[in-house]
């Protein structure tokens, strides 16, 4: 089992960096892209601070599937350019949203979340999916989380074989 230490409450920025070495040491010795994104989304659920849910919709079939996660049930599939995470994924970009109730098309799996950040997998040309986290909190998101969960998500990316 792994355990991962507790992480100091500093900046953000130094806060990501303790989260990108303690991905990194899950992610040693693992290619398997399930097992990998469960992990991570545990990780992130139970580190950062003041997330409701954490977790992957992977691309099938042209549309978002829910993949691994931690949180209440969640919507299960979500096509492209909807919401946060099919436009997240229509993009090819991270989108913060510090209000989801003012996100035109938002899609409310927990009437509880009130801001969002969607990154997108990528792989080369191809989206593999993207990384959603909620909070209950107005404006959780900043770019200090867009920038450190984008340098976790290429982490991940790097540590896992596709399809795997």
């Amino acid at each position: 089992m792994f355990a991962t230490a507790q992480i100091s409450r500093g900046s953000k920025p130094a806060l990501y960096d303790e989260l990108h070495a303690q991905a990194r040491a899950l992610f040693e010795g693992e290619r398997d892209a399930t097992a990998n994104a469960a992990n991570l989304a545990a990780l992130l659920f139970h580190q950062l601070p003041g997330l409701n849910w954490a977790g992957f919709y992977w691309m099938k079939g042209g549309g978002l599937v829910l993949g691994p996660f931690q949180g209440k049930p969640a919507c299960v599939r979500i096509a492209v350019g909807r919401g946060v995470c099919g436009t997240a994924a229509r993009d090819r970009r991270t989108v913060v949203v510090p209000d989801v109730n003012a996100f035109p098309g938002h899609i409310a799996c927990d009437s509880a979340s009130r801001s969002e950040i969607v990154v997108p997998v990528v792989r080369g040309a191809e989206v593999l999916g993207v990384l959603d986290l909620d909070s209950p909190s107005l404006a959780r998101f900043d770019d200090d989380d867009a920038h450190g969960l984008q340098r976790i998500v290429e982490l991940y990316v790097a540590s896992s074989d596709p399809g795997a």
